[in-house]
């Protein structure tokens, strides 16, 4: 019975999180999406939702500067689409990233030996993000410690394998939770904010690279919504691999 009662508890912890991070993302909707001349360098991230992507037609656009996909889930999960979509994104020149979706329930290290059989290391593409999110995830709510713990063993496992410092992506809420004023426990990183419907609350950029600001975008090249993206007009530590135009 106690076991089944935490069981519960736990479910409904997740539920008040997932509703809270929903209800935060959506505060301020409707909004003015950033301009190309304010954000030169955007990009999208996708997974095999996308479906069958048109790379040649996307490169074309100058809104889609680089593509960040999804490689893998927790400790098995491939996503079916990744190697198909890194290869097209390179070939039509947009720079390409991976994504891991980072499970709470899988212990770190399993998690970074699933991303490394997958994702291929190579210096011209941008460095590995970590989806950090309760949304589709278990039902697990780490604690401070917990999240620390396999954060940091996921990383020691990829052992610098991918150049560059990881990125997480989060929202506000989940920065609110976890990493605020806890930075210094986490291993050095990039921030990418998803703030859809409102600018982030670190209006100055210097504070995150890349903000996704659209789960709902359209694009030639791609059938049905698809995230956007841009790029922190002051971001430093990566922009390099973006300075060349697109390939058309």
């Amino acid at each position: 019975m106690k076991s089944l009662c935490r069981t519960i508890l736990g479910l409904v912890i997740l539920a008040v999180a997932v509703a809270s991070y929903l209800a935060y993302d959506r505060a301020m909707a409707p909004f003015t999406p950033p301009t190309l001349a304010d954000y030169p360098i955007q990009g999208i991230d996708i997974s095999h939702h996308q479906g069958a992507v048109d790379w040649r037609a996307l490169a074309r656009q100058p809104n889609v500067r680089f593509a960040i996909m999804k490689a893998t889930e927790g400790g098995d999960h491939r996503d079916t689409r990744f190697a198909e979509n890194w290869k097209a994104a390179k070939d039509a020149g947009i720079v390409p990233g991976a994504y891991h979706f980072f499970t709470f329930c899988r212990p770190g290290r399993e998690q970074a030996r699933n991303l490394m059989a997958t994702v291929p290391v190579e210096a011209d593409a941008l460095p590995i993000a970590i989806d950090l999110e309760f949304t589709g995830n278990c039902g697990k709510v780490p604690t401070l410690d917990e999240l620390v713990a396999e954060i940091n063993a996921f990383l020691d496992e990829l052992n610098g394998a991918y150049p560059g410092r990881p990125i997480f992506y989060l929202n506000q809420q989940f920065f609110d939770q976890y990493l605020k004023g806890n930075e210094a426990r986490f291993p050095d990183h990039y921030l990418w904010l998803r703030s859809i419907g409102q600018e982030p609350r670190q209006n100055d950029c210097r504070d995150w690279s890349i903000w996704q600001f659209a789960d709902n975008g359209t694009l030639n090249g791609i059938q049905g919504p698809v995230d956007l993206n841009a790029l922190c007009p002051s971001e430093t530590g990566f922009a390099h691999l973006l300075a060349a135009a697109p390939s058309s």
